[in-house]
């Protein structure tokens, strides 16, 4: 199970409090066990129709910017252990 922290305002949206755990050894396969388990989450992490990431959410593990990577690639070693969680984090903008 991979472990998963989200911003508080997509807590709120799907209902939850403190870390999710989902099925998923790639950001892909995380991303597609958040959607199923909490629906209301679907099209705020990524486009519905793309499946691409929206601009401003971003995904890190173990200090890493997983957001420009494959989203196919297996998740660093300490979050498939358990050891680290995959972290949502809206990216902010402006000045």
């Amino acid at each position: 199970m991979t472990r998963v922290v989200l911003p508080y305002h997509l807590r709120t949206l799907a209902g939850v409090t403190g870390e999710l755990t989902v099925e998923g050894q790639t950001v892909l396969a995380v991303l597609d066990g958040l959607e199923a388990s909490h629906p209301a989450l679907r099209g705020t992490l990524r486009d519905p129709v793309s499946g691409k990431r929206r601009p401003f959410v971003r995904f890190y593990a173990c200090s890493e910017d997983l957001s420009h990577t494959s989203y196919d690639d297996p998740l660093p070693a300490a979050v498939l252990r358990g050891d680290e969680p995959l972290l949502v984090i809206g990216a902010m903008a402006g000045g």
